[in-house]
């Protein structure tokens, strides 16, 4: 393969390289500008090797590592209610359920056209609710980095009865491996002689952290829902279904994230 800095015309009109290699599904742009800096993008059979250039993705040939990239669609971002007992994997080589096989059985698998589709963050294999899916990596990567810290909403049932006072304690910040975990908001649902239900809405994402932060607390998760993420309600969606995001919705998504920079 020839060596060229000419994939295209920087001054040419049409789409930055990073950005359609970032709607592709391979990652932020940060990253796919390493990826042209490594040499590792060719347009019409060129590696590219500097940043700038502008391509038209539906009249040229893109490959990333001899991988040909399909023309990209318009960004998708999917919202699922995730069921309990599913990883959160596109596929498993062990053969557990996992949430990629629900999207690929969907109307949104094979043959409909959306490419490079993957998970915007995680949820426990023993949680449920909103989860979201989208081919642009650089929205994902908005979604879910920290520095960015887009809200999340969970509602938790746990062992115990909980009072105002440890509402109280949740807002002032609990640390999580010498951490403080801010919660941005906390409120009782409801209680019973043996348990409560509690609604938190957190901005970070480490893993377990919800349930890590209630046991802290004294009060063990029996059940978890993530009812929101970002600007994204799970509203009437039922367990395991699918729904494609409006562009406003997609468009507050990234509100949601710039905000919080």
């Amino acid at each position: 393969m020839n060596s060229s800095n000419r994939g295209s015309n920087p001054s040419a009109e049409g789409t930055r390289l990073q950005k359609v290699l970032a709607a592709a599904g391979f990652g932020s742009r940060r990253r796919c500008e390493q990826l042209i800096d490594e040499g590792r993008v060719s347009v019409d059979g060129k590696i590219v090797t500097h940043q700038g250039v502008r391509v038209n993705p539906r009249e040229v040939v893109i490959r990333v590592d001899d991988q040909r990239i399909a023309a990209p669609a318009d960004t998708v971002v999917l919202a699922m209610n995730k069921p309990l007992g599913f990883l959160t994997a596109m596929s498993d080589d062990r053969g557990r359920p996992c949430v990629g096989d629900i999207v690929y059985e969907s109307e949104f698998g094979v043959g409909s056209g959306v490419h490079q589709l993957a998970h915007v963050g995680r949820l426990d294999a023993d949680t449920e609710g909103v989860l979201l899916f989208t081919n642009d990596g650089d929205l994902s990567h908005l979604l879910t980095h920290p520095s960015f810290g887009v809200s999340k909403t969970y509602v938790a049932g746990v062992t115990g009865v909980m009072r105002p006072g440890d509402i109280k304690r949740l807002r002032q910040g609990i640390k999580i491996d010498a951490r403080p975990v801010v919660v941005e908001s906390a409120k009782i649902l409801d209680t019973s002689h043996i348990g409560s239900l509690v609604e938190l809405t957190i901005h970070e994402g480490r893993n377990r952290i919800v349930r890590r932060l209630l046991a802290e607390l004294g009060f063990p998760v029996e059940s978890l829902i993530r009812t929101r993420f970002g600007s994204v309600n799970l509203g009437r969606l039922r367990s395991g279904d699918i729904r494609s995001l409006s562009e406003a919705e997609i468009a507050g998504l990234m509100d949601a994230a710039e905000q919080r920079k």
